[in-house]
């Protein structure tokens, strides 16, 4: 694995403000969803990455009559980054000559310990004392040796809280949840294959779920970005 697979999250973030040359940009709830549902696709963080430049290089050449409106959402990289992964996964890059980014060096032990007691603490906090009791026995200094099998047993609990809220979700905040992903999807559509909707809509409803439960994202991916 990786070094900076853990920093896909950050790293995408910090490109495309940088990328967007505006200063502070901070990543809507579609945007999380869209960036969980490329790495849960196993999109390269690397394509990701030339996907947002060659977005930005193809806008920036627009007339300046067509670029009133600034670039408000990472959705609008979604067919350069889809460009991207398909030439990488074919071994040439279509957009080569967006440079390489050296791996961040891997995070101490000290805070994953604090990821996870900081998560722990509140699924007890709000009754899913089960769930903590998952998290508690998981031996944390024998894992940390094995960053992506941790990953899986983390995976696999919140897996089981975001059944748990979806399950005793109301069919109205169901439907109203589902319909301001489609308001914010609008623009973006036709970006999109029906596959990548379906897990992006998938994606936005859990974070959704576990935001208004006030419940923390237990996957390392969040170790540091909340």
């Amino acid at each position: 694995m990786a070094e900076h697979h853990f920093s896909y999250f950050t790293e995408i973030e910090e490109h495309f403000q940088r990328a967007r040359g505006t200063g502070l940009f901070l990543m809507s709830p579609l945007d999380w969803a869209l960036v969980e549902a490329w790495k849960n696709s196993g999109i390269p963080l690397e394509a990701v990455l030339r996907g947002i430049d060659a977005a930005f290089e193809k806008w920036r050449a627009k007339p300046s009559r067509a670029r009133i409106q600034m670039v408000n959402s990472i959705a609008y990289c979604t067919q350069a980054v889809a460009v991207e992964a398909q030439a990488m996964a074919e071994g040439t890059p279509a957009n080569a000559a967006s440079p390489r980014k050296e791996a961040a060096a891997p995070f101490p032990v000290e805070d994953v310990r604090a990821h996870v007691k900081r998560n722990m603490e509140g699924l007890r906090k709000a009754g899913h004392e089960d769930l903590a009791d998952s998290l508690a026995a998981l031996n944390l200094e024998e894992l940390y040796l094995d960053l992506e099998q941790l990953e899986q047993r983390l995976t696999a609990i919140e897996e089981k809280l975001i059944a748990r809220l979806r399950a005793s979700a109301s069919d109205e905040w169901l439907f109203e949840t589902r319909r301001s992903l489609d308001l914010q999807l609008k623009a973006y559509r036709g970006k999109m294959s029906a596959d990548q909707i379906a897990m992006l809509e998938r994606q936005f409803l859990d974070r959704r779920l576990l935001d208004a439960a006030g419940l923390p994202r237990l996957s390392l991916f969040y170790l540091g970005t909340l």
